[in-house]
């Protein structure tokens, strides 16, 4: 992003990015724990937002790895937590409606990833640039999140992480590699990560659209 403090914290329609996102969590009718993973040094001013959006969080101190702050996060749940769902702040434009579905399947026991399928004609590069393969485009889908999953499940998957040494940029990837099923909820395309100053533009597009 290239910005001077955290991107939770940039301003979009009026409102902090991560503002957005919280309002969406608050509006939820399946969520009723909240813990923000982050790191020390923005807990002031993530703390503020969520003053400001009127909602009881968990603050938990983040790792220096997304996959080391969900370990994190799922130590810092309540001991009798049974299901749970990881969402990325930088995505402002997730709808309730989402969140609720994926929370639905959790609890019927399904391991759930949000996800869009990909427009685009994908190849494989190789180091030098040149193109080795051309994957098909109706098996590919983006993997975004919410993602849920039962608490005892993820935690094992995290254990077991640990153990093999596994590095991986999702939960789901965790599930793949123990053999373990998880299903694919259609996403709006509107669930965009706020991560370059390009994509700024176009939340806010949209969030006025919405208003």
């Amino acid at each position: 992003m290239g910005a001077h403090c955290n991107k939770l914290l940039l301003d979009v329609a009026g409102r902090s990015v991560l503002s957005w996102t919280l309002s969406s969590v608050k509006a939820s009718t399946s969520i009723d724990w909240i813990g923000i993973v982050g790191q020390p040094l923005d807990k002031a001013a993530i703390l503020s937002v969520v003053e400001e959006c009127a909602l009881q969080i968990h603050w938990i101190d983040g790792g220096s790895t997304r996959q080391e702050s969900v370990q994190l996060g799922l130590n810092g749940l309540p001991s009798d937590a049974k299901h749970v769902l990881i969402h990325d702040a930088a995505r402002c434009l997730v709808e309730p409606k989402l969140l609720n579905e994926c929370a639905d399947l959790v609890k019927e026991g399904t391991a759930v990833v949000a996800a869009t399928p990909v427009t685009d004609t994908i190849k494989q590069v190789s180091k030098d640039g040149f193109i080795t393969g051309t994957p098909d485009r109706s098996e590919l889908w983006a993997a975004q999140t919410p993602q849920g999953f039962t608490v005892a499940e993820l935690k094992n998957a995290h254990e077991e992480a640990l153990i093999n040494n596994w590095s991986v940029t999702d939960d789901a990837a965790l599930f793949e590699k123990l053999g373990r099923t998880v299903k694919i909820l259609e996403s709006p395309s509107s669930n965009i990560k706020v991560t370059t100053p390009f994509d700024l533009i176009i939340a806010e597009a949209l969030l006025f659209k919405r208003a």
